[in-house]
């Protein structure tokens, strides 16, 4: 109860001798800013007098569970092939020559060889032997005389007679 009295008292003289804010000069402005500002300073010295100081619990600390090794095989690796060096086309290849490090690499073609000329066509050889007796009729008469010119037909194309 002292000291409640006490600081009651401390702060009437300090009140009291203050200068007061009327006679501080100025408007009505300077005389609220006075006023706020003696409010502060009282506020900073007595405040913790008034108010206790918040209390923090120690921060708890875990220990982290053992360390455990674990052994294992290393997991199977791919075998990776290496990239095609020829790649093959119907009528020809490309080619990667070079190695990436002393020479660069670079794909060429080569073209396949044409193939060989096709074998001429041979009719075939005619006996000499007359054909089997037909049925008379036209196919039986005497050949025709072609004109140059040809027909379609259910068969194809036939060459025309005269």
């Amino acid at each position: 109860m002292r000291q409640l009295g006490a600081i009651l008292l401390v702060s009437v003289l300090i009140v009291g001798l203050a200068a007061p804010a009327a006679y501080a000069g100025g408007g009505t402005a300077a005389n609220v800013a006075l006023g706020l500002a003696s409010f502060a300073v009282f506020n900073q010295l007595f405040a913790p007098a008034f108010y206790p100081r918040p209390v923090y619990a120690a921060p708890v600390y875990l220990a982290a569970p053992p360390y455990q090794v674990v052994y294992s095989a290393p997991p199977p690796m791919a075998v990776q092939l290496p990239p095609p060096r020829v790649v093959y086309y119907p009528h020809g290849r490309y080619e990667l020559l070079g190695d990436g490090i002393i020479t660069a690499y670079q794909w060429v073609w080569i073209p396949n060889p044409p193939p060989p000329p096709a074998a001429q066509y041979q009719p075939p050889a005619v006996s000499p032997s007359p054909p089997a007796a037909a049925a008379p009729g036209p196919s039986a008469a005497a050949p025709c005389k072609l004109t140059g010119k040809y027909v379609k037909t259910p068969q194809g194309l036939l060459p025309e007679c005269e």
